[in-house]
C-alpha cells in the first residue's frame, strides 16, 4: 500500500481548465489576462506611491499598500498557469507543486481577509476616535498587524498541507480546475475525505467568518458615531472615506463564499463549469478592480497619480 501511494503521489496530475467549456479557453483566457496585467500595474503603482509619497505615509495608505502586495501574489500564484491551460493546453503538473500552489492560494485568501479587517479596525479608530488615530495606529502597531496576519494564515493553512498527504491516492489524475485547491485535490482520493471537509469548514467559521462579524461589528460602531454627529456635510464625509473599504470588502467576500459553500455543499445544483469559471475570475477581479476603486474614490491617490502621468508625459 504505502509503495502504490508513492507511485500515485509521483504521476502527473492534469489540470484541465473549464470543464465543458474547453473550445471557449481561448476567448476566455483574452478577459483573465486583461485583468491580471491590470492587476499587476496597477497594484504595482499604488505600492510604488505609497512607498514614495510621503504625503501617503499614513495607516490607511500602510493598509492599503499590505492588500496591494497581497492583491499581486494572489493573482500570480494561479493566473500563469491558468493561461498556460488556456493557451497551450499545458495542465500538467506534479503533486508537489499542486500542493504547494493549493496552500499559498489559501494562505494569501486567509492573510488578504485578515488584512481587511485590519482596515475596517483603521476606519473605526478614524472615525470614531480621530484625535487619537495616529497614536493607536503607530508605524510600529501597523507592523505587528501585518506580521499577525502572515503568523495567523500560516497556522490555518499549513496543516492542510497535512490533510491532503495523509489521504491514499489511486490514480486519478485529472483535476477538473484550473488551479490546485484543497476540496479539488482532496477529491481525487479514495479515502474518505470528511476531516478536510470539516477542517475547511472550522478554518473558515473561526478565520474568515469572524473577520467578517469583526468587520460587521466595526462598521456597526463606525454608523453608530456617524449618526451623532449634527452636521449632515461631515456625517457625509466621514462615509466617503469608508466607501472604498466597503466595495472591496463586498467585492472579495461575495464570490469567496458562494465558491466555498457550491463546493462543499452546493452538490449538482450549481453547474461545475459555472464554478471553475466563477472561481477562475475570483483571482483575477479583485485585485484588478480594488486599485481601480481607490483610485476613483480617494482624493490622495488621484492626485498623485495625475501627478505621475503628467511628469511622464513631459519626459517624452
Amino acid at each position: 500500500m504505502t509503495s502504490n501511494l508513492t507511485i500515485f503521489r509521483d504521476i502527473w496530475y492534469t489540470m484541465i481548465g473549464i470543464p465543458g467549456l474547453e473550445d471557449a479557453h481561448t476567448w476566455i483566457s483574452i478577459p483573465i489576462c486583461s485583468m491580471y496585467i491590470v492587476a499587476l500595474v496597477g497594484n504595482a503603482l499604488l505600492l510604488f506611491l505609497i512607498f514614495t509619497e510621503h504625503s501617503l505615509h499614513e495607516p490607511m495608505y500602510y493598509f492599503l499598500s499590505m492588500l496591494a502586495l497581497s492583491d499581486i501574489f494572489l493573482s500570480t500564484v494561479t493566473t500563469p498557469k491558468m493561461l498556460a491551460i488556456f493557451w497551450f493546453q499545458d495542465g500538467g503538473i506534479s503533486f508537489g507543486s499542486c500542493v504547494s500552489q493549493m496552500f499559498f492560494l489559501h494562505f494569501i485568501f486567509e492573510a488578504e481577509s485578515a488584512i481587511l479587517l485590519a482596515m475596517a479596525f483603521d476606519r473605526y479608530v478614524a472615525i470614531c476616535y480621530p484625535l487619537r488615530y495616529t497614536t493607536i495606529l503607530t508605524p510600529s502597531v501597523i507592523g505587528k498587524m501585518g506580521i499577525a496576519s502572515v503568523i495567523r494564515s500560516f497556522f490555518i493553512c499549513f496543516p492542510l498541507v497535512f490533510l491532503v498527504y495523509r489521504l491514499t491516492y489511486c490514480g486519478k489524475n485529472i483535476i477538473h480546475h484550473s488551479y490546485c485547491e484543497h476540496m479539488g485535490i482532496a477529491k481525487l482520493s479514495c479515502d474518505s475525505i470528511k476531516i478536510n471537509i470539516y477542517y475547511g469548514v472550522i478554518a473558515a467559521l473561526f478565520s474568515t467568518c469572524l473577520d467578517v462579524v469583526l468587520i460587521i461589528i466595526s462598521y456597526f460602531l463606525i454608523l453608530c458615531t456617524v449618526f451623532r454627529i449634527p452636521s449632515q456635510e461631515t456625517r457625509l464625509k466621514a462615509l466617503s472615506t469608508c466607501g472604498s473599504h466597503v466595495c472591496v470588502i463586498l467585492l472579495f467576500y461575495t464570490p469567496a463564499f458562494f465558491s466555498f459553500f457550491a463546493h462543499r455543499f452546493g452538490g449538482h445544483s450549481v453547474p461545475l463549469h459555472v464554478h471553475i469559471l466563477l472561481a477562475n475570475l475570483y483571482v483575477v477581479v479583485p485585485p484588478a478592480l480594488n486599485p481601480i476603486i481607490y483610485g476613483v474614490k480617494t482624493k490622495k491617490i488621484q492626485e498623485k497619480v495625475i501627478q505621475v502621468f503628467s511628469l511622464s508625459k513631459k519626459l517624452c
